[in-house]
């Protein structure tokens, strides 16, 4: 490989699509079916198998779980057919965002995957993470997770033009929230609760077309990775605080090389460097189409993939036919 010559030159972005594609028909088989496991373990399969077959040294830092026991895709698989010899990417992925969803077949279920060099996605453990993002268009630094979510809102609100009581706020639908919707409520704000997906809830702030203006709350950290890679791709503002419940926890950030554990992590320390996003909808929700089974047998599938370097930004609706 050349030198100085960006290894992801030689994953086409397609690929990436071809990846979530094939988690997403997977885990289609078994919306509605109320089996969690059963959709999860389908769909990591077959994101397992799609990685296999690419031409890449592929070293999983964002996964389902740290120990290699199935279905997980875990933290430090390696993946991809070309190993020593490829180009050396770091990926994060989530085989099936919305395994509740999907069981329920509910909106907003994703298949979700994003790709950089090695060493520029956070390798953060599979603890909690507490998120603030908004989209594009405010002046730098118009977020600050020190500060209450009061404040926060009252700064975006300032930014925007608007009183705080406009300002949509998106945030999980968890008890864990009690207290921070209960603030929310009391200066006004309109907030939109969400049962699952924070991924999409994230990357929501950036589509105009939702009204959502802020995320708030906390989700796990690798989906906060994930979330951070899709907006570095098409802008806006991310910060997040790992969060522990415990000294196992603690522990465990530790070994992935975490030492300051009250650290907020800027959107570029989440994910920096040129960064490939890609998802592709299983269920239907604001940001995706779900697949589609057509009555002759074939499925239709809806994605996004973004890339950091270019700015740009594809819509792919892909047939699916069966062969043979």
């Amino acid at each position: 490989m050349t030198e100085g010559k960006n290894p992801l030159d030689r994953v086409l972005v397609l690929e990436m699509v071809r990846v979530t594609e094939a988690a997403a028909i997977a885990a289609a088989n078994l919306v509605g079916r109320g089996d969690e496991k059963a959709a999860d373990h389908a769909a990591v399969e077959a994101m397992r198998a799609a990685l296999n077959e690419l031409e890449i040294d592929g070293t999983v830092v964002i996964g389902e779980g740290e120990r290699d026991e199935a279905p997980m895709l875990f933290i430090g698989e390696k993946v991809g057919c070309a190993q020593g010899t490829g180009p050396g990417i770091d990926i994060a992925l989530d085989p099936l965002e919305g395994t509740t969803l999907t069981a329920k077949a509910m909106p907003n279920a994703l298949a979700v995957l994003a790709i950089a060099e090695k060493g520029h996605l956070l390798n953060a453990p599979d603890v909690y993470m507490d998120k603030l993002a908004v989209g594009p268009g405010y002046p730098a630094g118009v977020i600050d997770l020190s500060l209450s979510p009061t404040e926060n809102v009252n700064r975006v609100a300032a930014a925007k033009g608007v009183q705080p009581n406009e300002i949509i706020v998106c945030v999980l639908d968890r008890p864990r929230h009690e207290k921070l919707i209960g603030e929310l409520r009391a200066i006004g704000c309109g907030i939109m609760l969400i049962p699952d997906g924070d991924v999409a809830g994230v990357i929501a702030v950036t589509n105009p077309d939702t009204t959502i203006d802020i995320y708030m709350g906390s989700g796990g950290a690798p989906e906060g990775v994930l979330a951070a890679a899709a907006l570095r791709c098409v802008g806006g503002q991310f910060q997040g605080r790992l969060l522990f419940r415990n000294d196992d926890e603690k522990a465990r950030a530790r070994k992935w090389g975490v030492t300051d554990l009250d650290r907020i992590y800027q959107l570029e320390e989440l994910a920096s460097g040129d960064v490939i996003f890609a998802a592709t909808g299983v269920t239907d929700g604001s940001l995706l189409d779900g697949v589609k089974h057509r009555k002759d047998g074939t499925m239709t599938t809806e994605s996004v993939v973004m890339r950091a370097s270019s700015g740009t930004i594809r819509w792919v609706k892909g047939e699916h036919r069966k062969l043979g």
